[in-house]
């Protein structure tokens, strides 16, 4: 059961993880790191935390649809691996101890930021389409991949998926985004599942840090501004230099 202090800590921070995602992406560095400051263990808050990513995806992913950006073979076949392959991430987590996992995330999430904000652009002039098959084979691929990854950490998925397939699959940007959404929602669903079986979900603390989430996202989405993406890299850095003590902290003194 979580504390109310823990709410305190957790909500406000998944509420701007929402904002800054809706701004710029990249709110996964915000919202798991929002879990490990309030106190909670790794595996507790990363099952946790895939409530909150579940709830602001699938409103995303509805939307997506609704707008055409979604192809249904394509994207049915991708989510049938995203859900093999993050089931299998998150079992080989629960594996892993919890202080070597915080040690673990020391190194991954700082650098998972580094890399995530030194993308520009995502480029896919130029490229022409595939062969469907080859198509429908290398974003299955990735599914796999990048699902085993999302159900074993988490943050970035959604950056790395639009790079990949614009990347290797090219995909147009908008059925890349869709196809993001599914594969994203897919993984969220696999790890969930996972987590919750293995007890390690606070489901009072991550739906209530969901709508907080959903708030965050629809308030960015609106009061987005050409000035306003300056502020994202600062307010995660300030958040992953909090996480970046604390765990320090709790692992070595």
């Amino acid at each position: 059961m979580a504390t109310w202090v823990q709410y305190c800590i957790v909500c406000p921070l998944i509420f701007l993880g929402g904002f800054v995602d809706a701004i710029a992406g990249g709110g996964g560095l915000i919202s798991l790191p929002a879990y490990l400051i309030a106190g909670l263990p790794v595996h507790m808050s990363i099952g946790t935390n895939k409530i909150s990513s579940a709830m602001g995806t699938t409103l995303t992913t509805v939307k997506f649809w609704k707008n055409g950006y979604i192809k249904p073979r394509l994207c049915l076949a991708a989510a049938v691996f995203a859900l093999i392959g993050s089931a299998g991430g998150a079992n080989l987590a629960l594996l892993v101890d919890d202080r070597v996992f915080k040690i673990i995330l020391l190194f991954v999430l700082p650098l998972t930021a580094l890399y995530v904000f030194r993308i520009k652009s995502l480029d896919t002039a130029g490229k022409q389409p595939l062969p469907p098959g080859k198509t429908l084979a290398i974003c299955c691929a990735l599914a796999l991949v990048i699902g085993v990854y999302d159900g074993f950490y988490g943050p970035g998925t959604g950056t790395f998926l639009l790079l990949l397939l614009t990347g290797l699959a090219h995909l147009t940007l908008n059925d890349a985004a869709g196809t993001t959404k599914v594969i994203n929602l897919s993984t969220n669903i696999a790890a969930l599942v996972t987590y919750l079986v293995n007890g390690q979900v606070l489901l009072p603390l991550g739906l209530t840090a969901g709508l907080f989430g959903i708030a965050g996202n629809w308030l960015g989405a609106r009061s987005f501004t050409a000035r306003g993406s300056k502020i994202v890299k600062p307010l995660i850095g300030v958040v992953l230099a909090i996480f970046f003590v604390r765990v320090v902290y709790e692992t070595f003194f």
